[in-house]
Order: C-alpha cells, then sequence, then structure tokens
C-alpha cells in the first residue's frame, strides 16, 4: 500500500504539467498598433477625418500608435489627434526623411534610424497589429509586405485595411483578379479584415487577433 500511495504522489504533478502545457495560447493583447498611411492629405476630406477619428478612438482605448514619424499629411493628423487626446505615440523615420516629412518632435517616442529596414523592422517588434489607412506606393508597400508574411505563416498580428469611401477597393479587386488566376492558392489565403470607417478598426483587430507565434516572428526579425 505503501509503494502505491507513493507511485500516485509521483504522477500528479506530470498530469498537472502536461494539462498546462495543452492549455490553449491565449490571443496577443493589442498595446500598440502600427498604422500606414500617407504624408499627403489626399483629396477626399473624409481621409483626413478618418485619420482623426481614428487616433481619437486609440488614444481613449490605451493603445498606442506606432508609425512613420512625419508630421505632414495624414501621418500629422494621425499622431496629433492621439496627442491631443491623451494617447502615446512612438515615431519611427529614417533620417534622410526627417526634415522631407517634418519629423513630429511632440511625439513620446522619435527613433531616427539609418534607413527603411530598420524602421520596418522596429514596426514590426514595437506593434501587436497593423491599420493601413489611404496613403501612396510607401503605404502600400508596407501593407503588402505584411501581409505577405502572414500569408506565408510568419507572424499572426492583425491586418486591417480601411476602406474609406472604397480607397482600397482597387486594392482588393486586385486581390481578387490574383486568387481568379490562380496565383493566390487556397492553402496560401491572404489574411486581412476590411472596415469602411474608422470607428470599426478596433472591434476588426480585436476580433482578429491570434495567439503570437514567437518562432515565426523571430524568422521575420532575421530578415533585416
Amino acid at each position: 500500500m505503501g509503494d502505491r500511495r507513493k507511485a500516485n504522489q509521483q504522477k500528479a504533478p506530470m498530469q498537472q504539467r502536461t494539462s498546462k502545457t495543452n492549455r490553449p495560447k491565449k490571443p496577443r493583447p493589442i498595446r500598440n498598433i502600427c498604422v500606414y498611411c500617407g504624408s499627403n492629405p489626399g483629396i477626399n476630406p473624409a481621409y483626413v477625418e478618418a485619420a482623426n477619428t481614428l487616433g481619437r478612438l486609440m488614444a481613449e482605448a490605451e493603445i498606442g500608435l506606432v508609425y512613420g514619424g512625419g508630421g505632414l499629411g495624414l501621418m500629422g493628423e494621425l499622431a496629433r489627434a492621439v496627442l491631443a487626446h491623451g494617447g502615446r505615440v512612438t515615431g519611427i523615420i529614417p533620417d534622410f526623411l526627417s526634415k522631407k516629412e517634418r519629423m513630429l518632435r511632440e511625439a513620446h517616442e522619435m527613433i531616427v534610424v539609418d534607413d527603411m529596414h530598420q524602421r520596418k523592422k522596429l514596426m514590426f517588434d514595437k506593434s501587436d497589429a497593423f491599420v493601413a489607412l489611404p496613403g501612396g506606393i510607401g503605404t502600400l508597400e508596407e501593407l503588402v509586405e505584411q501581409l505577405t508574411w502572414a500569408q506565408l505563416g510568419r507572424h499572426t498580428k492583425p491586418v486591417v485595411l480601411v476602406n474609406i469611401e472604397g480607397f482600397w477597393a482597387p486594392f482588393l479587386e486586385l486581390l481578387h483578379h490574383m486568387r481568379r488566376e490562380d496565383f493566390i492558392r487556397q492553402t496560401m489565403e491572404v489574411r486581412y479584415a476590411t472596415v469602411d470607417r474608422a470607428e470599426d478598426v478596433l472591434d476588426a483587430v480585436c476580433s482578429t487577433r491570434e495567439p503570437p507565434r514567437p518562432e515565426a516572428e523571430a524568422v521575420v526579425a532575421e530578415k533585416f
């Protein structure tokens, strides 16, 4: 009897450890969102309005902004809206753009880097999700890079397109065209969410969260 009790006592801790390792991982907490957007305001006033609305909502939700560090266009509107409502702003800008894009010195943290690769690495490392407002080639390039890494299983961070008055419609149609032509296979689907209003961004980010995959994200970091 004594030997049997001793064996049972030894098994119990092993069972507890097994159940702990099998416990489902929790979705990633959203503390900071990286927002890609234009250094110009665009011709549609709705773009500026969306940037200001998103900035206010992020501040009210106590979610920090990580962005490209400029003070012009939608970038400046977004960052100043976060600051105006008591939120935290982290800007990351290459030295060669600090004057051209009028680096926003009011940001809580402004990181000046040597090149675009360092900028993108820090943006990735410091962010829990990615949001794309209207913008130009730079915005598109940064968005597509995150979509590609997600497609290849290199990260599980949410990616949200803010399709203000159909701005991203041509890009979304291009993705549909790629699917129809079988260049985006069903087994390699592109993961993203689309919303039409800035007011819906935070809900979309939270509803598409997945557990983090540190080993995959380490691979992304190595690319820089």
